[in-house]
C-alpha cells in the first residue's frame, strides 16, 4: 500500500493530512492545509507545539504576541512566501481577506523562543542546475524560509521547491536519516507528476503530500505543468538536519563536470 496521501474532500476549514497525535506516519510532525474564505479566522494555540503557517496562495493577516501582518500571495508559482514560525504556547489568529490556502506544519517543542515572519524580502533562493548540468534536465528553484543555519531553535526545516515542467528535482537520488515531507501544488489543477521515495514510485497531484522516511527520494513533474511543493524535515533529538545530503552511491557519477559529454558523446 503507498504512503502517498491523497484527498478529493478537502472541505473549507482545517483539513488533516497527518496527526501525530494519532499517527505521525514516521514523521514526528501535524501537517495539514487550512482553506479559508473572506471573512473567516482560525485561531491556533498548542501548549508544547511550536509551528509553521506558509501561506500558499490568498491574502491573510497574521496576528501574534501584539504582531500584526498583511500577507498577500496571488500563487506559489510566481510569488514569493510569507511563512511564521511560532514558538510553542503562541497564540495565533488567522484572517481571510480572500479565498486562501495555508500549509500548516507543527511539532513538538516545549522551548520558547521569538517567533519569526519570514517575507518574500527574506527567503533564501537557490537557482539550481542553471549552469547545464544534465543538459538542464534539473533546473529548479530551492527556496528556504528556515533552517538550522537561521533557525537553530526550532525543530523543524521548512521551504520550497518550483520545479519547472519537464524537469526532476531532488536529484540525484538522495535520503537523510531526519524524517521530510513534501506537499505538491501545480499550477492547474489536473497537473501530475512522478515521485519516489520509501521504495515506491507514485503519481504526485495537486495538494498531495508523501511522508519521506526512508530510502532515496526524487521526482519530476510532466511536462506542460509546473510544481511547486513544501518540503519540511524534522531534526532528530542530537541529529539536526545540517543540509545533509547522502547520494546513492550508483547515481553519484552524475555530478561529474563532464556527466554531459558521458551521456550525449557527440552533442
Amino acid at each position: 500500500m503507498s504512503s502517498y496521501i491523497e484527498k478529493n474532500d478537502l472541505k473549507q476549514g482545517y483539513n488533516v493530512y497527518i496527526d501525530s497525535d494519532v499517527d505521525d506516519k514516521g514523521t514526528l510532525m501535524d501537517v495539514g492545509l487550512l482553506i479559508m474564505e473572506a471573512g473567516d479566522t482560525w485561531k491556533y494555540h498548542e501548549a508544547e507545539k511550536e509551528v509553521a503557517l506558509l501561506l500558499f496562495e490568498g491574502k491573510v493577516t497574521y496576528s501574534w504576541d501584539d504582531k500584526t501582518v498583511e500577507a498577500e500571495r496571488p500563487d506559489s508559482f510566481h510569488h514569493e512566501a510569507y511563512c511564521l514560525l511560532a514558538s510553542c504556547d503562541t497564540e495565533i489568529t488567522l484572517t481571510a481577506h480572500a479565498h486562501s490556502e495555508i500549509f500548516v506544519q507543527a511539532t513538538k517543542n516545549p522551548n520558547k523562543y521569538e517567533s519569526v515572519m519570514y517575507t518574500p524580502e527574506t527567503v533564501q533562493v537557490q537557482h539550481a542546475g542553471s549552469n547545464g548540468e544534465l543538459m538542464g534536465c534539473m533546473q529548479r528553484e530551492i527556496k528556504t524560509f528556515f533552517d538550522y543555519d537561521n533557525a537553530p531553535f526550532s525543530n523543524m526545516v521548512l521551504g520550497e521547491v518550483l520545479n519547472y515542467p519537464g524537469k526532476w528535482s531532488s536529484y540525484p537520488p538522495h535520503h537523510h536519516p531526519q524524517p521530510e515531507v513534501y506537499f505538491y501544488r501545480f499550477d492547474y489543477p489536473d497537473g501530475f507528476g512522478a515521485g519516489f521515495a520509501n521504495g515506491e514510485i507514485f503519481k504526485t497531484t495537486h495538494n498531495g503530500l508523501i511522508p519521506i522516511t526512508s530510502a532515496f527520494h526524487s521526482q519530476c513533474a510532466a511536462p506542460g505543468y509546473a510544481m511547486c511543493y513544501a518540503w519540511g524535515i524534522r531534526h532528530l533529538d542530537g541529529d539536526p538536519w545540517k543540509k545533509t545530503r547522502i547520494d546513492d552511491k550508483e547515481h553519484e557519477w552524475l555530478w561529474k563536470a563532464d556527466a554531459n559529454e558521458h551521456i550525449y558523446p557527440n552533442k
